[in-house]
């Protein structure tokens, strides 16, 4: 029983500490791709004319 309990303890923590791997994984991601879209931004607000081609 003293076994059973360590291993339902075990995985338990094992499965929590995957969920909170993932939520800084995905944190970290979105951290990355609103930067990236902020750079694009800031550079098309600075230089308009090479982001966005004029069409004759």
């Amino acid at each position: 029983m003293k076994y059973l309990a360590f291993l339902l303890a075990f995985a338990l923590a094992l499965g929590l500490s995957g969920c909170s791997v993932l939520a800084i994984a995905d944190a970290a991601g979105s951290a990355v791709v609103y930067g990236l879209k902020t750079t694009v931004n800031v550079l098309d607000a600075v230089t308009p004319d090479i982001v966005n081609k004029k069409k004759d």
